[in-house]
């Protein structure tokens, strides 16, 4: 039998260095191109590879998980995580730290959706509660590496730093060899045709579409919002990032809040809080002609934004608990369609109209959220209170 505290405790670790990683790549940018001799547009390739190896753990994780169970997944999402932190750290060349990149995005995109799966599948109520813990480790990681390289950077290059975290991703892959874990639901077989039926539900579709809006609205306010400081408020580079530091904290504090405080409130009362966080941190962004105002609507926009991913995984946990890594595989790959296909959109706009738009590309984002939302719920409701008629 599995200790379920230690399980948890070990899938927040795991995604505690998933977040350290994602980040890694834009806080060591300026060293790798000076130890390659890269330019803007071969750096830019390096952070173009990261998402197609999230693309592809994102895809396995789930059908592999339900067959085979998390232990070796897991394990196996360390090995390839702490080889592509030594290639960032030490790659002989320019090729193989390409490499190194892939499989850390291919580690990172598996360890991020099974850590997930795996604290649903132990959680028997308050999946979106203890989902939304497990997402304050992610930001902590992801806040965490640059704090990290910022203290460190005087006594140690960045190589050194990014391979003892490295070497930390591959103890946790030791540990997790050591620990047990929920059998595996499919062990007798993977049913195909079970799987791909899930494509057929509405419900699940619409909870993807509505995270594929969520992830990409994410992206643009990371990979938009200093352009947007720099250029609309002339707010120098350093300031920018200091405000977009403050969003991940906005989105760390209220998962831990959603955890904690909120862990009992109504589904329907969190959305409408969350929403109108949303609606006000872009109103303050609107109109913000001072600094301290668009830095507090980005800390309201990371706190409306905090509750999307955990609560509807703990929708999509709860409806199909027998395949329960399958169906977060769906989604997430879903999702991770949206952060590259808006992204994409989102710098075509800001070229040929202006940075200004990506408060019209996020008001849009909020109004098709709230649509899928209110869908998602209804239909919901709808088949509780028929499992009830039926009981």
């Amino acid at each position: 039998m599995y200790n379920k505290k230690l399980v948890f405790w070990a899938a927040c670790i795991g995604i505690l260095f998933f977040g350290m990683g994602i980040t890694t790549l834009g806080s060591v940018k300026h060293g790798l191109e000076q130890k390659y001799l890269l330019d803007e547009i071969a750096s830019g390739e390096l952070f173009s590879i990261l998402p197609f190896g999230i693309l592809l753990g994102s895809l396995l994780f789930g059908p592999f998980c339900d067959k085979y169970g998390y232990k070796v997944l897991l394990s196996l999402t360390c090995l390839s995580m702490f080889i592509g932190f030594e290639g960032i750290a030490y790659a002989p060349s320019h090729t193989l730290l390409k490499v190194g990149i892939f499989l850390f995005g291919l580690g990172g995109g598996a360890i991020n959706g099974a850590t997930s799966a795996l604290v649903s599948d132990i959680s028997d109520k308050d999946k979106g509660a203890n989902l939304s813990l497990l997402g304050v480790f992610f930001g902590i990681g992801a806040l965490g590496m640059p704090l990290l390289l910022g203290i460190l950077e005087s006594k140690f290059n960045y190589d050194v730093i990014v391979s003892f975290v490295g070497f930390s991703t591959l103890a946790i892959g030791i540990f997790y060899l050591l620990i047990k874990f929920p059998p595996a639901k499919q062990a007798q077989g993977f049913p195909l045709s079970k799987g791909l039926s899930l494509l057929k539900d509405s419900v699940l579709i619409l909870i993807a579409f509505f995270l594929f809006c969520q992830s990409a609205f994410e992206a643009i306010i990371n990979n938009w919002t200093t352009t947007f400081l720099t250029t609309g408020l002339d707010v120098p580079q350093s300031k920018a990032l200091y405000a977009l530091s403050l969003f991940v904290v906005g989105m760390t504090v209220m998962r831990l809040l959603l955890g904690s405080v909120f862990r009992n409130t109504e589904l329907k009362k969190l959305w409408i809080g969350a929403f109108s966080l949303i609606f006000l941190g872009l109103i303050f962004l609107a109109i913000g002609q001072y600094f301290f105002v668009s830095v507090a609507g980005l800390i309201l926009l990371g706190a409306g934004l905090a509750g999307g991913f955990p609560l509807m995984l703990g929708l999509v946990g709860d409806r199909y608990k027998e395949l329960s890594a399958t169906a977060f595989s769906i989604v997430f790959v879903i999702a991770l369609f949206g952060n590259m296909v808006i992204n994409y959109t989102m710098g075509v706009i800001a070229q040929t109209y202006g940075i200004k738009h990506l408060i019209t590309v996020a008001f849009i984002e909020l109004v098709v959220m709230i649509m899928l939302c209110y869908n998602i719920l209804n239909k919901q409701k709808g088949k509780n209170e028929r499992s009830k008629v039926a009981a």
